[in-house]
């Protein structure tokens, strides 16, 4: 697969709330996951390896009460590497309604993502 038919299909799939399936279909299982120095996701930051980007993720959602909406820009591709805009309009556990705003960033290799970096502020 070419890094512009990934890039549909990541965006496509995301879209949908479709992150697992995403990472299975289209991850290298090597991948790298980093989020911004200083912030972590849950109680976990950098992690290399399909099991624990898994994990992160579902870390990620065990925190939501529901998911209200996901919206994912049209993706822009540069030689191997990709970006878009995501964002999360989510209820919190124990918490409110908040909207998580994050530029991602995926590098592919071998026609796999082989990196996944977000950026985002702390709120």
């Amino acid at each position: 697969m070419n890094v512009e038919a990934i890039a549909t299909r990541l965006v496509e799939l995301c879209r949908q709330g479709e992150f697992e399936q995403a990472q299975g279909e289209l991850y290298a299982d090597d991948a790298v996951s980093i989020e911004p120095e200083g912030l972590t996701l849950g109680e976990v930051g950098n992690v290399k390896g399909m099991q624990a980007i898994y994990d992160k993720k579902r870390q990620f959602k065990a925190g939501l009460e529901k998911v209200n909406g996901i919206t994912m820009s049209d993706p822009l591709v540069a030689g191997d590497w990709i970006t878009a805009v995501l964002t999360i309009d989510a209820t919190a556990k124990g918490g409110g309604r908040v909207n998580l705003d994050e530029v991602c960033v995926y590098q592919v290799r071998d026609g796999k993502i082989a990196l996944e970096q977000f950026f985002y502020g702390a709120g």
